[in-house]
């Protein structure tokens, strides 16, 4: 893994994510736009989501028997004529259908991740893996301001024919420098469906770091639903364009991830691990003054601090995973990000009930109880018969 090389798989990771989240933002132009109604254009987001889970499941668990490059490849290429599908939608079936399948194609990015895993040898892992998730977490956080900024210039399908043009110049860039990986499995389709099951059931650092993972970053999309009405409501009153720089802030969680790849690597995993989940709960509490002190920079703080446990935790869960069977190493993968998917989804279905409920004291108080209830189950790590097993 060559700096150009680790620079290729971060940039491709970005630029994938960022598909997941562009919608996001523009919810209320796309819906009219397509004929959804307001109550139901939550789909246009959820559907995508739902697409990536079933990638996820489905998908990635290929890269332990598919030749890899040409199965990242292809899924970029499924991106790509959705994306042109999505802006050529004429009505509300085409773009839902369009959308599904951005999700599940998109899956690519956890084909990337142990890919460049595996080309790197122990003593670095970590920090490759680090600094290709922080690819990955700038193309989540740019995708929302990115969107919004674009959206203002070309209309929202200009923001789809930007990533489809994207997506082409990726898959040159692909073809041309990702190397072949043949992961050399000989399991049926079938069998490695199957195996995902057993693999859950039996790997005890899976079920553990994806539990810490699936609180973290459902505080990751709690705050980043809930916020945007907080900002756009008093005492704040920010514009779209207020608020997108606002999620700007956020990007320098990226930052993270090649330093908790540094530090997984010095073998400080498990007092790392603490540090993100007790700051994950100081970071909302931060929120909290900043809201009732009418202070955008404490809640700026407080989102950059936020989005750099959360990346740290990520890379921490990868590192320990990619230390374990090389020849389920997709496997693994798919499952941690599937598990933690479910946390983000339920961070994200929590944000509007809870706020319209109890405002941003409720989203504060929910965001803390979701590292105050991991934390308890941190610390058995650290019992003898535990420490043997997990």
């Amino acid at each position: 893994m060559t700096p150009a090389l680790t620079f290729l798989f971060a940039l491709a990771c970005g630029a994938i994510a960022a598909n997941l989240y562009y919608a996001q933002p523009l919810i209320a132009l796309i819906g009219p736009d397509v004929g959804l109604s307001p109550h139901v254009a939550s789909l246009i987001v959820t559907l995508t989501q739902i697409g990536y889970g079933f990638g996820l499941v489905l998908l990635v668990p290929l890269g332990d028997v598919i030749e890899n490059k040409r199965l990242i490849i292809s899924s970029v290429c499924v991106t790509t004529v959705a994306l042109v599908l999505i802006t050529l939608a004429p009505n509300s079936a085409l773009f839902l259908v369009a959308a599904l399948f951005i999700g599940v194609a998109s899956s690519a990015i956890q084909m990337l991740v142990p890919m460049a895993a595996s080309m790197t040898d122990e003593s670095t892992r970590g920090r490759t893996v680090g600094n290709v998730m922080s690819g990955l977490m700038v193309g989540i956080l740019f995708a929302r301001p990115l969107a919004g900024f674009l959206a203002d210039i070309a209309g929202w399908r200009g923001v789809f024919v930007f990533s489809a043009v994207l997506m082409t110049a990726l898959v040159v860039l692909l073809g041309k420098y990702l190397p072949r990986r043949h992961p050399g499995g000989d399991h049926s389709y079938g069998e490695l469906l199957a195996s995902l099951w057993a693999i859950l059931r039996d790997t005890p650092q899976l079920r553990r770091r994806g539990l810490y993972q699936v609180a973290l970053f459902a505080d990751f999309s709690l705050f980043w639903t809930a916020v945007p009405l907080e900002l756009a409501g008093s005492p704040f009153h920010l514009s779209q364009s207020g608020i997108a720089l606002f999620a700007l802030a956020g990007a320098a969680g990226a930052l993270a991830a090649p330093i908790a790849g540094r530090l997984a690597d010095r073998g400080m995993v498990p007092i790392g691990t603490g540090v993100v989940i007790v700051g994950t709960l100081l970071a909302f509490a931060l929120a909290g003054i900043g809201a009732a002190w009418s202070s955008i920079l404490l809640l700026a703080l407080a989102a950059i601090l936020l989005d750099l446990f959360v990346q740290s935790n990520t890379v921490f869960g990868q590192r320990v995973l990619y230390m374990l069977a090389p020849e389920i190493r997709s496997r693994l993968n798919g499952l941690y990000i599937a598990m933690f998917f479910i946390g983000g989804a339920a961070g994200s279905a929590l944000a509007s009930p809870v706020y319209e409920s109890f405002g941003w004291k409720g989203i504060v108080i929910a965001g803390m109880a979701f590292p105050a209830i991991a934390f308890p189950y941190y610390l058995t790590e650290f019992l003898p018969k535990r420490r043997k097993s997990v």
